[in-house]
């Protein structure tokens, strides 16, 4: 079987989906431990809550895995019947994956920083979670829309 260079360019948007919204969230979700592994240690009994708070940027990661398995759905590799593309096809499928992969990786590590913040928020006021919460899922919106926007524009390219 011969491998077309819109085949690879689909691939090349499915990985980007995959990859780079992967290293917003290792980032964002380290940034919060760094910040929780401070205040836990000061007070064992914030676990729980800086928990909450360190999860939240592991969310772009998982967008990102979603949106390279619709690219690999669509293009046929997962049932391992790969679909002959075209490089205009190709170039449509990269260019669908790029709002996940953009906005994924740049809101994954904001949002770790706001939730970063969070913890200093309930090392001080614990009863203040809801609003540390509240302060880091803010960036998440942009990150759902840029999600929106690559599935929307995948299942808009005619493939077969």
């Amino acid at each position: 079987m011969e491998i077309t260079l819109g085949q690879v360019l689909a691939l090349l948007g499915a990985a980007t989906a995959v990859f780079m919204p992967g290293v917003g969230s290792a980032k964002g979700v380290g940034l919060v431990g760094e910040a929780a592994a401070g205040a836990v240690s000061e007070d064992p009994g914030k676990f729980s809550q800086t928990l909450i708070l360190q999860a939240l940027p592991g969310t772009q990661g998982i967008y990102g895995l979603l949106t390279g398995f619709v690219v690999m759905q669509r293009i046929g590799i997962l049932g391992g019947n790969l679909l002959p593309l075209t490089t205009h096809q190709g170039l449509l499928v990269l260019a669908a994956c790029l709002p996940i992969a953009v906005v994924g990786l740049l809101s994954a590590i904001s949002q770790g920083r706001a939730a970063a913040a969070g913890v200093g928020i309930i090392v001080k006021r614990p009863e203040e979670l809801a609003k540390a919460i509240t302060y880091a899922a803010m960036v998440e919106t942009y990150a759902v829309l840029a999600l929106l926007a690559s599935i929307l524009m995948l299942f808009g390219i005619k493939l077969a």
